[in-house]
């Protein structure tokens, strides 16, 4: 068998992952593109190994570790997307973004004309960790 083949396969397998991973916005999604692309690579591990005929099977035996860390990944991804769609209704990766918490302190100013005024600003403002506190403080 020419290595051609399987490697052509798993060529295409990647780019439809790797499309899946960029193009998608479902999480669930986008697992199963990661999922497509660990499977290329599981592909070309036992490919080569049994095209270089190694005889202790190194190929296959990094591929039965790929496939445990696919199985944890696949089940703490799941969980994590569970969590989120429980809390917000919805696994949009987009819509992700607002779940991370920024502070006003550390916005930085626009242009550097204003850099002398937003200094002589800042200086009247908590620090970031204050912040984080005083905004921990409000919602409790």
């Amino acid at each position: 068998m020419h290595l051609a083949y399987p490697a052509v396969l798993a060529v295409l397998l990647f780019c439809t992952g790797l499309y899946g991973v960029l193009a998608r916005r479902n999480a669930i999604l986008v697992l199963m593109s990661v999922e497509l692309m660990l499977n290329a690579v599981n592909l070309n591990l036992v490919a080569f190994d049994v095209w270089l005929r190694d005889a202790l099977h190194a190929g296959q035996a990094l591929t039965l570790f790929t496939i445990a860390i696919a199985a944890a990944e696949i089940g703490i991804g799941l969980a994590i997307v569970l969590a989120v769609y429980r809390n917000r209704g919805s696994s949009d990766v987009d819509r992700l973004r607002d779940t991370a918490e920024t502070d006003d302190a550390e916005t930085l100013p626009d242009d550097d004309d204003d850099a002398a005024a937003a200094e002589d600003s800042t200086a009247d403002q908590p620090t970031a960790p204050a912040g984080k506190a005083k905004k921990a403080e409000a919602t409790a």
